[in-house]
């Protein structure tokens, strides 16, 4: 099955994020992500509060790829608090508190769960819970679909054939984006929504009704936008979200056609044009740390038999 799906696989398996955010059907792809991405929200709208401000995707991407690299045969290996402190320490996107703030409250609202180990009782190791295996799982096979979509390929088929690709290619994912220029340091333009709590989903709503081209004036027409209903959508608090759009406003990059935030909302080219490219990056490692997944297990002879025809 694993060699099958492989070779009915007969598009480019290389990607550069130039090619993927000037494609034609970028766009759609965008819109379907995004939709993907809510549709999470709506199942565990507490899980994605911890995903919903750029540094806390950092962060909770960072924490799923130590867990990832947890082996059978070393019982201290894997999440442990004081392993995601240090990493979150180097990357300087929290302070220790902050770190250990956040793996308590993923405890609290069980999407982490803690095992004592059996060879340090000083340890305590940090264990995925199945809700939380499961949005990234939903996280990662969503942006297959929208890769396959892309270039008619098929790597959401092989990656549920073997559910091994997703632990060998989310750490990968992890480590390449946090180093990843464009991704790490998003445009100014999207900043003030990546920087806010819950602003990433507020971008995924904006560009979930992104039309593909812009009007003559240069303008992608949203439509309808109340920012006291977006709140209660995304439990997000009205002052917050007048925050989130402040700076865009100001500086002409989104706006209302109409004073007091009436008429149709739309966004300026270069701020659809910066969310693109910001995006573009991430497709391009999800892509490449893919077909490295696909590389590594096709250069083993054999595949077990818990990896065949096996559902993420």
């Amino acid at each position: 099955m694993f060699a099958s799906l492989i070779s009915q696989h007969s598009t480019s398996t290389d990607l550069r994020r130039e090619e993927i955010a000037s494609h034609p059907l970028f766009p759609e792809i965008e819109r379907r992500i995004a939709r993907h991405l809510i549709g999470i929200h709506l199942q565990t709208p507490r899980l994605s509060r911890l995903l919903a401000s750029h540094r806390k995707w950092l962060m909770t991407q960072s924490l799923y790829a130590l867990a990832m690299q947890r082996t059978p045969g070393d019982p201290l290996s894997g999440l442990t608090t004081s392993r995601f402190v240090d990493a979150m320490l180097e990357l300087g996107e929290a302070s220790r508190n902050t770190a250990a703030s956040f793996l308590a409250e993923l405890v609290a609202y069980k999407f982490l769960k803690c095992e004592e180990s059996q060879t340090d009782r000083r340890v305590r190791i940090l264990l995925l819970t199945e809700t939380c295996e499961t949005a990234m799982a939903s996280w990662f096979l969503g942006h297959l679909d929208c890769l396959d979509f892309l270039d008619q390929g098929n790597r959401r088929a092989i990656a549920e054939a073997n559910p091994a690709i997703l632990k060998i290619a989310q750490p990968i994912i992890a480590h390449t984006l946090v180093n990843d220029k464009d991704w790490r340091i998003p445009r100014s333009s999207i900043a003030s929504f990546l920087n806010s709590d819950m602003g990433g989903l507020v971008l995924h709503h904006l560009i979930s009704h992104v039309p593909d081209h812009p009007d003559d004036d240069g303008l992608y027409e949203i439509g309808k936008l109340n920012l006291s209903n977006l709140g209660k959508t995304y439990m997000i608090s009205l002052t917050n979200l007048k925050r989130m759009f402040k700076s865009g406003h100001e500086t002409g990059l989104l706006g209302w056609h109409h004073q007091q935030r009436r008429g149709s909302f739309w966004l300026s080219r270069s701020f659809v044009e910066d969310y693109y490219h910001w995006q573009s990056a991430k497709f391009e490692v999800v892509n490449t740390a893919f077909w490295h997944s696909v590389e590594t297990l096709g250069a083993q002879r054999t595949m077990p038999d818990s990896l065949q025809c096996t559902r993420v």
